[in-house]
């Protein structure tokens, strides 16, 4: 690399060769801020009866929600799913009532949350739309409501937690702690059977309890009912009873009556 002299730096420039900072385009506000309105300070000052106030700008808002869904672990085109998009024409009513109890849950969430029964549970036939819909409520609670929301789906979930160990123990203290939880496919079944090792019992049976007990609601799927929840562990399924019973919904049918992800090829 070739080293320049103060002296030829300057002759340069004396010459016109080098251009020099006064000469390159002002950074337009454009690039330089996300919220052009307040600068990315978070609000402005406007002026009201002849009085400079403080404002809050609304892009706090909006930057909580993006970090929400960013903490969330539910994915970029999970975020997107709403209840606009969920048809129920042609559905079994059974498909119809989830849909309704989750629009409910969502609308009610205010007023239960801190109660015994504030949770949700969709529960039964796969492909049905349940994680569709939990989804939808998921994020309608942390778009409109700024609800924080964490995703844990059970297979991979648990996956997650075996591969990290070390961590066991603050991935667990998160989704206990977290103010809604969304457990996706718990005990999901191979074969016909519920899956649960005697770790996973123990560990979900620990996020459960610690919920029920501290009244922070649950959203949750699965393709069992209530009374193999109860078989396969009666403490959990209990109180998954005790949580859902007011948002309860157990569909039943045929995969070709029922199923969500196939409509598109009927």
């Amino acid at each position: 690399m070739t080293k320049h002299t103060i002296e030829q730096i300057l002759d340069e420039l004396r010459k016109g060769r080098r251009p020099l900072l006064a000469d390159k385009p002002a950074e337009s506000d454009a690039s330089r801020y996300d919220c052009q309105r307040c600068k990315d300070q978070g609000g402005y000052l406007s002026r009201q009866d002849g009085l400079e106030v403080w404002t809050m700008c609304s892009c706090m808002a909006e930057r909580k929600v993006k970090r929400l869904l960013g903490a969330s672990e539910i994915t970029p085109a999970f975020r997107q799913l709403g209840f606009h998009e969920f048809r129920t024409q042609g559905k079994p009513q059974a498909v119809k009532d989830a849909f309704e109890c989750a629009k409910e849950f969502v609308a009610d969430y205010e007023q239960i949350k801190d109660s015994r029964k504030n949770s949700i549970a969709l529960l039964g036939q796969p492909g049905s739309g349940k994680t569709h819909l939990l989804t939808a409520a998921a994020n309608d609670l942390m778009r409109k409501r700024h609800v924080p929301v964490i995703y844990f789906p059970f297979v991979e979930g648990f996956t997650d937690l075996k591969n990290d160990f070390d961590l066991l123990e603050a991935k667990l203290n998160r989704i206990k702690q977290a103010d809604v939880l969304f457990i996706d496919d718990l005990f999901k079944p191979v074969n016909g059977k519920p899956r649960a090792t005697d770790w996973q019992l123990e560990q979900m049976y620990s996020v459960l309890n610690y919920r029920y007990l501290n009244h922070k609601p649950i959203l949750l799927s699965s393709e069992l009912t209530i009374e193999t929840l109860v078989r396969v562990d009666e403490a959990i399924g209990t109180r998954i009873y005790e949580m859902c019973s007011d948002y309860l919904v157990i569909i039943k049918g045929t995969a070709y009556d029922l199923n969500h992800r196939l409509e598109g090829i009927r």
